[in-house]
Order: C-alpha cells, then sequence, then structure tokens
C-alpha cells in the first residue's frame, strides 16, 4: 500500500508493513525537511511577471514554497498594481514580507478577503484554509521603545487614561475615537487637514471655546506654541485635564496628539 500525505504540512505517512529498510530516509525527509521548513524555514518567492502569483503543495516531503513558515516577496520586475499572492486552501501560518519593486501592496488570499500587505512591510498571518486573517487583533498592554506611526489611529473604550503620553502622528495620517463624541476629545479631519475638538455638540477647529478647546495642532512648516486661553474649556481625556494658561509647543514637521 502506498504512502499518504498529511492535508496541511504534506507530511509523508508510511502505511503499514512498506518502506522496509528504506524507512528512515523517508523519516528523515520528514523531519528534516518537512517539519523544519513549517516551522523555521525562509523562502524567497518571485513574482517572474507583473501579474499575481500562485503557490501550491503537492505529495512530497522534499521542500516546497508553499510550506515555510518565512515568504520574503520579490519581483523580477516592477510591479504596476496590487498583485496577489495565492496560497492552497490549508490550515498553515505565515510570515509574508513584501519586498517587491515598483512599490505595490501585495494581498495574500486564498479565495476569500485575503490580508493586503504594504510595500516593505512584513505581515504575521494565518490561513484558515479559507481566508487569510492576521493572527493578532488582541493585545492586552504595548509598550513601544519608539515612535508609534501608521495610517490610522483609533480610541476606542470609556475615554479613560492613566498617566501621560504623547502619540505621534506622521503626516497624512488619520486621528479619530470611535463611538459617541463626547467634550474634550479629539480627531484629526482628513478632508480639512486640521485636526479638531468636540464641544457644544459639534466638532471645531482648535483653540475655540466651541470646539472644547482641543490643544491640537497641525503644524509642518515651524515649531509653534499654542497657550490654551482664558474661557477655554481645555481638553480632558479620562482623569486628565489641561486647564487654561497651559502652552503646548509642536515642534517642526511634527502633528502630536496629546492624552
Amino acid at each position: 500500500m502506498p504512502s499518504t500525505y498529511s492535508t496541511n504540512l504534506k507530511i509523508e505517512l508510511i502505511a503499514l508493513g512498506e518502506q522496509v529498510g528504506t524507512w528512515g530516509t523517508t523519516t528523515n525527509g520528514n523531519l528534516g525537511t518537512a517539519l523544519e521548513q513549517a516551522i523555521v524555514g525562509r523562502v524567497t518567492v518571485s513574482f517572474a511577471s507583473d501579474a499575481n502569483k500562485t503557490l501550491t503543495l503537492s505529495n512530497t516531503n522534499a521542500a516546497q514554497d508553499a510550506r515555510a513558515l518565512f515568504l520574503n516577496l520579490t519581483s523580477a520586475v516592477s510591479l504596476t498594481a496590487t498583485r496577489d499572492l495565492i496560497v492552497p486552501a490549508v490550515n498553515k501560518n505565515y510570515i509574508v514580507k513584501n519586498a517587491t519593486s515598483g512599490g505595490q501592496s501585495i494581498r495574500v488570499i486564498v479565495a476569500g478577503v485575503g490580508v493586503t500587505i504594504p510595500n516593505g512591510k512584513t505581515a504575521l498571518i494565518y490561513n484558515d484554509g479559507t481566508d487569510i486573517t492576521y493572527q493578532l487583533d488582541h493585545l492586552g498592554a504595548l509598550d513601544l521603545s519608539g515612535a508609534l506611526t501608521g495610517t490610522t489611529f483609533t480610541f476606542t473604550g470609556d475615554g479613560t487614561f492613566s498617566g501621560t503620553g504623547q502619540v505621534k502622528l506622521p503626516a497624512g495620517t488619520t486621528a479619530q475615537r470611535s463611538g459617541t463624541p463626547a467634550n474634550g476629545m479629539i480627531r484629526y479631519n482628513s478632508s480639512l487637514s486640521q485636526f479638531e475638538g468636540y464641544g457644544a455638540g459639534q466638532w471645531g477647529g482648535i483653540g475655540g471655546a466651541q470646539a472644547g478647546g482641543a490643544i491640537m495642532t497641525n503644524k509642518t512648516t515651524a515649531s509653534v506654541s499654542y497657550t490654551i486661553a482664558s474661557g477655554e474649556n481645555g481638553l480632558s481625556v479620562g482623569p486628565i485635564t489641561v486647564d487654561s494658561g497651559v502652552t503646548i509647543t509642536v515642534a517642526t514637521d511634527q502633528r502630536w496628539l496629546i492624552l
């Protein structure tokens, strides 16, 4: 009776009584190639043309790109649009780095929505056999030693905040809070390229009592200091309140969210 192969990693399963005298070679291939590649393996997957790329798995314990843990994506040509990396419909975790040329994103999919990885970024994803999702969507605590950067920041929960801190928002960032707005909340209005505060039932530009006196600034050309004037409400986020008379200094070419 011939060997069969496991569904997800294509480990060779020797039939009872088979491969007398040669089973050791098969076992070594399972352990030294197939399992090692799935646990720690890194391969380079190249997009040979400006088109989608498909990875397949076959019934062999020899090395296969689709089995590796880390997929380093490159391209032989400059990609002109987002391209798909189509992976087999198996249960598999991946670390995928988009190192392709042309500055385009790569979408990793099976047949569903998939996950889109920006150029130059690395993502930790999971293939559930139907679709690709991020492996993590919740962190109980996060301690960063460097700047927090990105394109969209959403602040959720009841608005409480213990301690003090700052979040640095690069140019082009959107800052927002989900849920029903309340006095003292802040957001970045990308259509108007300005930070706004919420007060008196509406959003308004920084600095006005109507806007709750949100101490936000969108400054990209020079250093600036802003003092909350008498009569402005200041900014309150949970237990932290900034009252009138406080001066906030924003450095050149930076946008700061003050918590």
